[in-house]
């Protein structure tokens, strides 16, 4: 058996000013600091040997000070753009209220849940989880295969893609999942990647 904990970075400056985030390379607030340090206490007594991250700032900000507080700092981290946030295309940066104003809610809704319709010049969930897995499979996955404990910080998309794979759970099911920030998602998995146990908590996301 080994373990796979998921950490979604938490509130970053664009959140804050609620405008579409995605590939821009935006940090945490003071905020969510704070958080990551409390996700590092609940992490401590963890056994963990290798992390990952995608190459934004605010999830390598996220892991960062997860390590410190575990002190776990000598860890290998392995940092790919495989695991970074949708993209929101020409939507990143724009006010999701003045956005709503401008298409409409419901498109704007459309493009935020749906799992095949991507907004306009980024990526569908369906996108991200065709670069997520993938990489997950060839990377991630011979790490556990040889009974490693794996951390990954990333995003709400990025994570949802692969809670999606572990879980093998419909579009459908996927897209109700909110997913916490600043508590692990916790997967004890065999070698086959079929789940043993499972820590979670969901809740609303940025």
């Amino acid at each position: 058996m080994t373990k796979l904990f998921l950490v979604r970075h938490g509130q970053s400056q664009w959140n804050l000013e609620n405008r579409f985030t995605g590939w821009k390379d935006v940090d945490i607030t003071e905020l969510s600091k704070q958080e990551a340090k409390q996700t590092g206490e609940m992490l401590k007594e963890e056994k963990i040997d290798i992390a990952f991250t995608s190459k934004l700032i605010r999830a390598q900000h996220t892991l960062k000070i997860i390590l410190s507080e575990t002190g776990k700092t000598d860890i290998p981290i392995n940092i790919n753009e495989a695991l970074n946030e949708r993209s929101y295309g020409t939507l990143e940066g724009l006010s999701k209220t003045k956005t709503a104003k401008k298409y409409g809610a419901d498109q704007v809704h459309i493009w935020r849940r749906s799992f095949n319709i991507a907004p306009p010049g980024g990526e569908s969930l369906k996108n991200t989880y065709d670069r997520v897995i993938p990489y997950f499979e060839n990377f991630v996955k011979p790490q556990l295969q040889q009974h490693k404990n794996v951390l990954i910080v990333a995003h709400g998309n990025s994570l949802r893609a692969l809670i999606m794979y572990l879980e093998h759970l419909s579009p459908e099911e996927i897209l109700q999942r909110e997913i916490a920030t600043g508590e692990p998602l916790t997967y004890s998995l065999d070698n086959q990647m079929n789940i043993i146990k499972l820590g979670k908590k969901y809740l609303s996301f940025y």
